[in-house]
């Protein structure tokens, strides 16, 4: 029997392009999966599109509901504790993926059975197309994790067993906005490693400009986590160098910002 895929996505307020991402999972080539979504106290109707597509396809879409806006750490775990499948994927409400995304992931685990992570490289779009294009590195050690997190996280797909060793994502306000990339480094704190292949299997929707305007105290979770990483990973204590980057980032001109984040993210 081949492996079960549980997707676990966290939908808030995303009614204009939910089905567009559920659309998504529905036509994967990899056939054995389920999806679970779960809605963090959207105030649209998120929540009725949802019930929607768990009423038409009974058997491989479950929907989940929280009691208020709790945030995505928690709305994940939330998710995971009905994950039924060895292999865990994210999706989120709003994005799109290649429909071999799971299918590739899956040989790449099936060549590398020591891997608990396996993520891809992916494009952001907006309204007007395509405006940019992320990767990591092939092979990710403990000492690339203060730059920034080595995974692209929405097109991760992970061992349900990883997730499971580490108790899943950590619920702390410090860590909003942050909760996968500090998730792996409780992976590979605990042991486990990844890769990245340079295929380009997932869409993400963002606003070119959203990054920019992010709030001041999500750069100081960004900064929180990469002294942790320093800290949980054993590494040497000049690298928490690395966290003064976002709050030097928050306080950049936005000429020279705008220059650093289009190179970066290469078209």
């Amino acid at each position: 029997m081949d492996k079960k895929v549980s997707v676990i996505s966290g939908i808030y307020n995303c009614s204009g392009t939910l089905s567009e991402a559920i659309e998504c999972i529905l036509n994967q080539s990899y056939t054995n999966w389920e999806l679970i979504l779960c809605d963090d106290g959207s105030t649209d109707n998120t929540y009725e599109i949802a019930k929607d597509y768990a009423r038409r396809y009974p058997e491989k879409i479950f929907l989940l509901k929280n009691d208020k806006n709790r945030g995505l750490n928690y709305t994940l775990n939330h998710c995971l504790q009905y994950a039924s499948g060895e292999y865990i994927a994210r999706m989120d409400g709003d994005d799109h993926c290649s429909k071999e995304r799971f299918e590739k992931e899956l040989e790449v685990f099936d060549t590398e059975p020591d891997l608990a992570i396996v993520s891809t490289d992916m494009v952001y779009f907006d309204e007007s197309g395509i405006w940019g294009r992320i990767g990591h590195p092939d092979d990710p050690e403990r000492g690339d994790f203060p730059h920034e997190s080595p995974f692209c996280q929405a097109p991760c797909m992970v061992k349900k067993e990883a997730y499971d060793a580490v108790n899943g994502y950590t619920v702390d306000n410090r860590l909003l906005r942050v909760e996968d990339y500090h998730l792996w480094i409780k992976m590979y704190a605990s042991g486990f490693r990844g890769k990245n292949i340079h295929e380009l299997l997932y869409q993400m929707r963002d606003d070119r400009n959203a990054y920019r305007r992010r709030k001041f105290k999500y750069r100081w979770n960004e900064a929180y986590v990469k002294y942790l990483a320093v800290k949980e990973l054993d590494l040497p204590k000049w690298m928490l160098i690395y966290a003064l980057r976002p709050i030097i980032t928050g306080l950049m001109p936005d000429f020279l910002y705008n220059w650093l984040h289009k190179k970066r993210l290469r078209k």
